[in-house]
């Protein structure tokens, strides 16, 4: 006989319900990692404008874990773990305050969200890409990615991950839409 799903966690799975989010915005649970938690939720997200593969503008995962009995180093019962990877502009990958930049998108996503969090930490990576010789079809391009994890301060998430969505569209270059602007996105089941 398995045990009941905690309460806190099936309360922090319903917060996550019902979002609604720009129209390039495609998101699919996914399979969650088994080993790192007892329960745990994982989702995928693509920016694309058109569902064309080639019009892929960025993907990212946002996981959910959670232990009753609590992790050290998370510092409470939940932890947030989140990467957000888009192609951006060359001239960008060689500022030397790429790194700070991206990571302040993040900061900027989770405050302007109103997610309380504590316990913070992760890397910002660029990968600058030359192509030589046969590879005549591919343009030299820099990638970033920003991978975090940080301890929520409630079981709502529904900010966390409206958080998530606006690191990656902004690391997309989708300009944020205003207040009071209605979307015509997809709506999270």
């Amino acid at each position: 006989m398995t045990a009941p799903i905690p309460a806190e966690f099936v309360e922090a799975l319903e917060s996550l319900r019902g979002h609604r989010f720009r129209g390039e915005v495609h998101l699919e649970e996914i399979p969650a990692p088994t080993r790192i938690a007892p329960y745990a939720l994982a989702l995928n997200a693509e920016i694309n404008p058109t569902g064309d593969p080639e019009d892929m503008l960025g993907h990212g995962r946002f996981v959910v874990l959670h232990d009753p009995d609590g992790q050290d180093a998370w510092h409470g019962q939940f932890r947030v773990i989140v990467m957000a990877k888009a192609q951006v502009d060359v001239e960008m990958g060689i500022d030397p305050m790429f790194g700070e930049a991206g990571w302040s998108w993040l900061v900027d996503a989770l405050d302007g969200s109103g997610a309380g969090y504590h316990h913070l930490s992760g890397t910002v990576t660029r990968v600058l890409s030359e192509t030589f010789g046969g590879l005549v079809l591919t343009d030299n391009g820099t990638e970033m990615e920003v991978r975090a994890s940080w301890t929520p301060n409630t079981v709502d998430l529904g900010p966390h991950l409206d958080a998530w969505v606006a690191l990656l569209s902004a690391l997309c270059g989708l300009v944020p839409i205003e207040d009071g602007v209605a979307t015509l996105g997809r709506k999270l089941p």
